[in-house]
C-alpha cells in the first residue's frame, strides 16, 4: 500500500530526510517514532504528496506521488500536524467543502458525512465555526476531513495532540477498527499510544531509520526485558540476597520509591528464582512484577546514539 525507496529531503545543507526506505502492508498500524525535527513530519509530506522529495520516491496503492499525483491522493487520507482547517467555516461547512473536493455526491455523500460526524461525535458542534472549538475539536474535526471519503490510506500527524484522556481513547478505538481493512501511519511522540494503535514502530532520528519492528521486539532490546521490579519492606536486605543469585547481573534501587530492580544475566529468566528468594528469607513483599522492557529507555537509547554520532562527525 505504502513504499518509499531512498526517499530524501534537503532544505539547503540540511539534509532532512536520509534515503528513507521501508513498506507498510494493508492491515498495518506503523507508529512513526523520533525526536522533535527528526524528520518524521517531512517524510509523511512526501508520501502524502504536500512536499518533493529531493531525490528517491514513494508510492500508495501503486501510485507513484509524483509522477500520479491525483490518483495517489484519492487514495490518502491524510491529517498535517497542528489539523490547519478555515476557522471562518462552521464545521458543516467545512466537511461539505471536503464532501466537494474529494467528488461524493448524492446518498454516498450523506452516508459518509453521517457517518463521520458520528465517529468522531461532532453532532453538537456542527453549527459552530471552527475557530470557537477547542483544540481538541479542531483536532476531531481534521480526522473528520482524512477520513470522510473512506481511503484506503491514512496518514495522521499526531492525531490525539490536544485530546484529553477520553477523548484520545475515543480516537484510538477509531484507529483500530480502521485498520482492519486500511493501511496507517501514525506519527507519535506518545509511546503509550505505539502499544494502543500500532503493530509496527519505525523510530528515526537525524532523517534516518534506526530500528524498524513490533513494539514488542523493540521493547526486548531493552535493558529491563526480563527484568524483575518489587517493593518490599526490607531493602536493603533483599538487595543484600538477590544479589548472590547466580543469575542476576546487577541490583538497582530507585531513589525516590526505594523500589527495586533485579536484571537477569543474558538469555536468563530470573522472576522464579526471585520469588522463591524472597519467601525463603522471609522477606514481605507488596509488589512483584516481570518487566516487559521500557520502549522510553530503548527510545532514548537508539535516539541519543544517533546524535552523539552526529556531533562526532
Amino acid at each position: 500500500m505504502i513504499e518509499t525507496r531512498e526517499l530524501s529531503k534537503r532544505y539547503g545543507h540540511i539534509l532532512a530526510v536520509d534515503r528513507i526506505g521501508f513498506r507498510v502492508e494493508p492491515g498495518q498500524v506503523l507508529g512513526f517514532l523520533g525526536p522533535n525535527g527528526a524528520g518524521k513530519s517531512t517524510t509523511m509530506k512526501m508520501i502524502a504528496g504536500f512536499v518533493a522529495p529531493t531525490s528517491g520516491g514513494a508510492t500508495v496503492c501503486g501510485y507513484d506521488v509524483e509522477s500520479q499525483p491525483l490518483q495517489a491522493k484519492r487514495e490518502i487520507g491524510y491529517l498535517p500536524e497542528g489539523a490547519p482547517s478555515y476557522g471562518e467555516m462552521t464545521v458543516a461547512a467545512f466537511l461539505g467543502f471536503i464532501a466537494d473536493v474529494r467528488g461524493l455526491v448524492g446518498e454516498r455523500r450523506r452516508q459518509r458525512i453521517d457517518d463521520t460526524v458520528g465517529r468522531l461525535n461532532l453532532g453538537g458542534v456542527m453549527g459552530q465555526s471552527i475557530e470557537t472549538l477547542s483544540k481538541g475539536f479542531r483536532r476531531r474535526v481534521g480526522l473528520a476531513q482524512a477520513i470522510l471519503h473512506d481511503p484506503k490510506v491514512l496518514i495522521l500527524d499526531e492525531p490525539t495532540d490536544g485530546l484529553d484522556p477520553n477523548q484520545k481513547h475515543e480516537v484510538r478505538g477509531l484507529i483500530n477498527a480502521m485498520a482492519k481493512d486500511k493501511t496507517i501511519v501514525v506519527s507519535t511522540h506518545i509511546l503509550e499510544e505505539v502499544h494502543a494503535v500500532c503493530n509496527r514502530a519505525i523510530i528515526i532520528a537525524r532523517g534516518k531509520v534506526l530500528a524498524d519492528d513490533t513494539p514488542d521486539k523493540l521493547e526486548a532490546r531493552s535493558r529491563y526485558h526480563q527484568a524483575v521490579s518489587m517493593t518490599v519492606a526490607n531493602a536493603a536486605a533483599a538487595c543484600e540476597a538477590l544479589a548472590r543469585l547466580p543469575d542476576v547481573e546487577s541490583v538497582e534501587v530507585d531513589p525516590q520509591d526505594q523500589r527495586i530492580t533485579a536484571f537477569p544475566r543474558k538469555g536468563r529468566a530470573i522472576f522464579g528464582a526471585v520469588g522463591d528468594l524472597l519467601k525463603a528469607q522471609g522477606i514481605a513483599v507488596s509488589e512483584l512484577q516481570l518487566e516487559r522492557g521500557r520502549l522510553d529507555e530503548v527510545f532514548r537509547s537508539v535516539t541519543q546514539g544517533a546524535a552523539n554520532e552526529g556531533a562526532r562527525a
